[in-house]
């Protein structure tokens, strides 16, 4: 039964997200240097495409930060996905919350972290009800 639960839960890797001190150095680089296709910037991130997984590469809080990497696997449902994890024993880091508005979808997260220490992240993007073509 944990199988299938698991099966349904964590659907694929969507995004996996690099800390870089430097976002423009990095920026060049994964767009010029590896090729990939550049989404967008969101703040102090930059996104690409590589082939079915995003990369989201982010400018350290400090100037030395780099190296940490966060994979973040798909979900259907993000409150489901959390309470089934919670009745396994896990416990979360960040509880799911939005955070962006995009203009077809609401894009919601939940952090976790392995035994270890690695972070994991839940991500789920919602698809907002149309409201007859106003917006």
């Amino acid at each position: 039964m944990k199988e299938e639960q698991t099966a349904e839960i964590l659907q694929e890797v969507a995004q996996i997200a690099f800390t870089v001190p430097d976002l423009e150095k990095a920026k060049a680089f994964y767009r010029d240097v590896l090729q990939l296709r550049f989404l967008f910037d969101a703040g102090t991130m930059s996104f690409f495409q590589c082939g079915a997984v995003r990369i989201m590469v982010g400018a350290g809080e400090r100037p030395h930060d780099s190296g940490g990497a966060i994979v973040y696997f798909r979900v259907e449902n993000l409150e489901k996905a959390t309470q089934v994890l919670r009745s396994r024993g896990v416990r979360f880091t960040q509880e799911p919350h939005i955070v962006a508005r995009m203009k077809s979808h609401d894009l919601w997260m939940a952090f976790l972290k392995d035994p270890a220490g690695n972070t994991f992240g839940m991500i789920s993007e919602i698809v907002r009800a149309t409201d007859g073509g106003k917006q």
